[in-house]
């Protein structure tokens, strides 16, 4: 099911995270992974270099049906980047993590979050796995 999408997105197909749903993806990148919520667009020009996704939550993806609902997607992907930016502006690494895993589980749940890979993780907020882990051992998010 993971390929299909993958591919989707690498020929730059346009599809929508259904906002209905507390669901995301995490697209991982050469460098990076990026995290598109509820409402966000996927594909298009934006996620032709994914390298791998992993979806999050009671996971959808649809197409856009008109050209207003792909505009408010795009603004909502333009949202969920700079909400990311703003966390990763920390120059604290444990603080970086700490604030993602709290904002993670505000918009999921403890368990879907404690499934999540450190490594997912620690590609969203530029740190090492091991940090991911520490915060979780610490318990402090």
């Amino acid at each position: 099911m993971i390929a299909p999408v993958l591919a989707d997105l690498r020929a730059q197909r346009v599809l929508i995270v259904n906002q209905r749903r507390r669901n995301g993806l995490i697209i991982y990148k050469p460098h990076h992974a990026e995290f598109a919520g509820p409402g966000a667009v996927v594909g298009g020009p934006f996620d032709t270099d994914a390298m791998s996704i992993l979806p999050v939550g009671n996971w959808s993806l649809l197409p856009p049906t008109d050209p207003d609902q792909r505009q408010k997607a795009y603004l909502m992907r333009r949202q969920w980047v700079k909400l990311f930016k703003q966390v990763t502006e920390n120059p604290i690494p444990v603080q970086r993590v700490q604030t993602i895993l709290n904002q993670f589980e505000n918009w999921f749940n403890v368990e879907t979050v404690a499934k999540l890979p450190d490594e997912a993780i620690a590609a969203l907020v530029g740190v090492l796995p091991q940090t991911v882990q520490k915060v979780r051992q610490m318990g402090e998010w």
